[in-house]
């Protein structure tokens, strides 16, 4: 009851109320509209209006004026005028909901499905994919293809191929595979699946590849301001990758010297620049038997264009394999410092007046003492380094040599002796050499003798028809002998060795941390080969190989800011124990029907686990790329557009 302000009147105020029962069984109302003031009415022609509009709802197919007494012309009018408003204000949805539609009320979509009917399909990883297009938007390599001119499907077929390469290495053909069968990658960057091909995947790697010099360059500038870097210190190093197959014709592919003693394959050398946050600044591909000194050069004078001026006064650490004196010059002649492994054990220095020595620990907790020293022959800085786990490892090193040398050493003179064996000299010389060439560290230490004598050669006959001539005389060997050498220790330089700089006013611990920053490129080459898969390499031709090696360069720059991060943030996992991690989050479809003959699609990402959830909040990254998509379709258009298996509601 209130006042009715056009009359002023103290009368009823008439709402229309629906009455349901909710999952609880309790008896509950809602106000379907409000009517108003209907002083007009007398009570019984407002119970005729409530019960035609109640036939109504019930039965849409119902005339409203089918109900007796309903000929009252007050009644009609208002029964039109209700029905209409809520029409109008879509209220007999809700009406109709607690019979066969959906209630939607406070954000809850309340369907009535059978239980019997719900099923889970097309269950997908995607938690690596997501966390590897976050870090892709990071780095606004989108934006810079853009720029490019390249058009928004190949955008985002790149950002799926890089993706691909980060998450889940292998071929084209393959990565073609788990696209459309394992992977939500097509889903997270927005790109057809129906569209994924090998040839798709091998076109869009040259494309990537055509762009590699003002791509690199911007991801060296892009990674900078990411995470506020100076590019103060420059590793530089070499690896190299072999190829099965025989890649005839190519001009990368030679014979050269591998580092997985894989003499039998060709071979191509990847040089990079890597910073100590393990960012690649400058990368080149060269020939297969390129010898590691004579590629510095180069990549200095590319590194001087391609990055920025902070870093062109920069401290280059290179390993002892690059550090020739030739090469140390011209580094310094480019305006860089030096810092590397002496190429040999220094014999004419002294300590340095008042300098003690220093002790510090590795990464393993294991004590090294650094001792600051001068050289006679140059006025670079020198450090003594001596390890008493490294003196440990290289003496027992030296032993398992110096045995085996002796063993072989054996076994040749054990053929002296022997009926049948090898006695010739010039044999047993190349026997030995092919030892000594085999155990270089361990053969200067011994001396080794050999007694020759001549024989007659007698071939095919007996000593008696041989004619009273002069015969062929051969010279063999009769005895050999062996020794160390006296006043030499093999082990007197167990454990020791020399950095040297060209960096003044240092302490000896500042350059001891200064050269462990080249366990960064160490790593960087390590996460290349293994976790990205680069090698071996099974393309044939040059251009598919040098989009292969540059594919797994970009998805390495994935790789490495998103460990960079975690790395901030005391998170130190491999990169295939984070790629485990994040496939426990699955993306899946879930399917039901309702009282309508209707089934339901909701395609949801599963929650985060615990330790999903931990790297998602370390990186600041969202937990899903998306919370929920749904559709409803008719059971007879789903079946009859096969977009699920017709068995799915076969029990419905």
């Amino acid at each position: 009851m209130r006042t009715n302000p056009e009359t002023g009147v103290y009368s009823g105020y008439y709402r229309l109320v629906e009455s349901y029962r909710n999952f609880n069984d309790r008896v509950c109302h809602r106000t379907i509209l409000n009517a108003g003031y209907l002083d007009a009415l007398n009570t019984d022609q407002l119970n005729l209006i409530q019960k035609i509009l109640t036939a109504k709802v019930n039965d849409p197919g119902k005339s409203l004026f089918e109900q007796p007494c309903a000929e009252d012309p007050m009644v009609i009018h208002y029964v039109e005028a209700f029905y209409n408003r809520m029409v109008a204000e879509k209220r007999i949805d809700v009406l109709v909901g607690k019979q066969d539609k959906p209630v939607q009320k406070n954000g809850k979509d309340l369907q009535v499905i059978d239980i019997n009917s719900i099923r889970n399909k097309d269950v997908r990883e995607i938690g690596a994919e997501w966390m590897s297009y976050q870090a892709m938007q990071q780095l606004w390599i989108a934006p810079f293809l853009e720029q490019q001119g390249w058009c928004g499907e190949d955008i985002r077929l790149a950002q799926s191929h890089i993706i691909a390469r980060a998450v889940y290495p292998a071929s084209e053909l393959e990565t073609a595979r788990w696209m459309k069968e394992n992977s939500s990658v097509c889903e997270v960057t927005g790109y057809d699946i129906n569209k994924i091909t090998k040839d798709q995947l091998y076109r869009v790697s040259k494309k990537l590849y055509a762009e590699k010099e003002a791509l690199e360059q911007h991801l060296s500038i892009r990674t900078n301001e990411l995470f506020d870097i100076e590019d103060k210190i420059m590793l530089y190093d070499l690896t190299n990758t072999y190829f099965e197959g025989r890649k005839e014709g190519s001009q990368l592919a030679r014979f050269g010297r591998s580092k997985e003693k894989r003499n039998d394959a060709k071979l191509v050398v990847l040089a990079l620049v890597v910073n100590p946050e393990g960012f690649i600044k400058y990368s080149s591909v060269l020939q297969g038997n390129m010898a590691d000194p004579d590629t510095l050069e180069g990549m200095i004078n590319n590194l001087r264009v391609k990055t920025s001026s902070s870093a062109k006064k920069a401290l280059v650490v290179i390993d002892a394999g690059i550090a020739t004196d030739k090469n140390l010059t011209m580094i310094k002649e480019k305006g860089y410092d030096y810092l590397c492994v002496s190429r040999s054990n220094l014999k004419d220095y002294h300590l340095e007046a008042g300098v003690g020595t220093v002790s510090v620990t590795d990464n393993k907790k294991q004590k090294i003492d650094l001792c600051r020293v001068k050289s006679e022959r140059n006025t670079d800085y020198y450090l003594k380094i001596e390890s008493h786990t490294k003196e440990l490892k290289e003496r027992s090193m030296n032993q398992q040599f110096r045995e085996r040398f002796e063993a072989g050493l054996q076994k040749i003179a054990y053929s002296l002796a022997k009926k049948g064996g090898v006695k010739q000299e010039d044999k047993v010389y190349e026997r030995i050499g092919r030892l000594k060439q085999k155990y270089p560290s361990i053969q200067r230490y011994f001396d080794i003798e050999l007694e020759v004598k001549e024989e007659a050669v007698v071939k095919g006959k007996k000593k008696e028809q041989v004619a009273e001539t002069e015969p062929k005389r051969n010279r063999v060997v009769s005895s050999m002998r062996w020794s160390l050498k006296e006043g030499i220790d093999m082990n007197a330089r167990s454990g020791v060795y020399f950095l040297r700089t060209s960096l003044e006013a240092n302490t000896e611990a500042i350059v001891w941390q200064l050269y462990n920053t080249i366990r960064e490129i160490e790593a960087a080459f390590r996460i290349l080969k293994t976790d990205l898969d680069l090698r071996p390499i099974y393309h044939q031709k040059d251009e598919n190989t040098m989009a292969h090696l540059n594919l797994g360069l970009l998805a390495y720059w994935v790789v490495n800011t998103v460990r960079h991060q975690l790395k901030t943030e005391g998170i130190h996992s491999g990169w295939k124990e984070i790629v485990r991690t994040m496939n426990t989050q699955k993306a899946v479809t879930t399917l039901a029907q309702n009282i309508q003959d209707e089934v339901i699609m909701v395609r949801r990402c599963s929650e985060p686990s615990q330790h999903v959830r931990a790297l998602y909040d370390a990186l600041n990254y969202k937990y899903a790329p998306f919370v929920k998509r749904k559709s409803v379709v008719h059971k007879s258009e789903l079946e009859k557009n096969q977009f699920i298996d017709k068995q799915v509601f076969s029990s419905v």
